[in-house]
């Protein structure tokens, strides 16, 4: 008898979904390599949580073997129930760890990072939604590896006050907040969020401090349309966002909503190309893009990209 407690609850009775088969360009290997058995380790080790395998992510055995991981942080336990997403979800039960930014700097530190990204679950239970424990975390990494560029993909922090004003004051390089989808489709797909309130995470971020780096993502397969996937690249632009990613939604679990195609490559050609012509300093546009995947050689190509236009 399985007594281990239900990753997602509230997906636990409704029906499954079936998605088409994947397509050839969708395969990937699992993490098999001594450095991905490593990263594991040091996590474990540290009491940290990782994006990577928290969301399934389908490059952690490209990303791992490499020791580049988006450490999660505020827990493993998620406050919405995205139709999308394999992180835990439910009630964290319990305030931030006070030791978890000291962890997470002595682990970037063991790994010889020179780029890392930091994201964290949801935590609507927390009067700042965890926004401070993102300041505390970026304040340990400086202290320890200053040399190391530091990327956030933050929550929303829905009705928290000036969280998003207070981390991009502790100097972050990149501030990444993912828009997911196109705006008809939240209400299924996003429940908890709204469209234009994420829009403004990205625009309040930006006028904070405008020498930070702004990104954002979407996903494709979920039954958008192309005018709805270039509408909201506009928007991106209208709030000053520098970096997009584009990528193919797999689903996770038969509970989660169903791929409702597979996109060609040839398609997120198109969208490369679009986004480019748009104006964004970086597009990152293929199936198997994620927020994180090739994090850090992206930076130095925005670094690069930025001082080309400045002349």
């Amino acid at each position: 008898m399985n007594t281990q407690p239900l990753r997602h609850p509230e997906k636990a009775r409704k029906p499954d979904n079936i998605s088409p088969r994947k397509p050839d360009w969708i395969r990937v290997k699992a993490p098999t390599s001594e450095e991905a058995a490593e990263v594991r380790r040091l996590m474990r080790e540290k009491n940290l949580h990782t994006v990577c395998e928290e969301a399934a992510c389908p490059n952690i055995g490209e990303c791992w073997k490499h020791k580049h991981a988006t450490f999660m942080i505020l827990g493993d336990t998620c406050t919405r129930a995205c139709a999308f997403c394999n992180v835990k979800t439910g009630n964290p039960r319990g305030a931030t760890d006070p030791a978890e930014p000291e962890h997470l700097a002595e682990s970037v530190k063991a790994m010889g990072l020179k780029h890392v990204v930091i994201t964290s679950v949801d935590r609507d239970d927390l009067t700042d939604g965890g926004a401070f424990q993102f300041v505390a975390c970026i304040e340990a990494i400086r202290r320890t590896s200053p040399e190391c560029t530091i990327e956030v993909l933050t929550p929303d922090f829905r009705d928290k006050g000036d969280g998003v004003e207070h981390i991009a004051g502790a100097r972050p390089d990149v501030f990444n907040h993912n828009l997911e989808t196109v705006p008809r489709l939240y209400p299924g797909i996003r429940p908890g969020a709204r469209y234009f309130e994420s829009l403004r995470v990205l625009q309040r971020a930006k006028a904070a401090d405008p020498t930070i780096f702004t990104k954002s993502g979407i996903m494709v397969g979920l039954g958008e349309e192309r005018a709805e996937v270039l509408q909201v690249m506009d928007d991106m632009r209208s709030a000053g966002v520098d970096f997009i990613t584009i990528g193919q939604y797999l689903q996770p679990t038969l509970k989660h909503v169903a791929v409702s195609r597979f996109v060609t490559p040839d398609e997120f050609e198109d969208y490369r190309a679009q986004a480019r012509a748009k104006g964004f300093l970086m597009v990152a546009a293929t199936p198997l893009t994620r927020s994180s995947h090739h994090a850090d050689r992206d930076f130095e190509a925005l670094k690069a990209e930025r001082l080309r236009r400045q002349g």
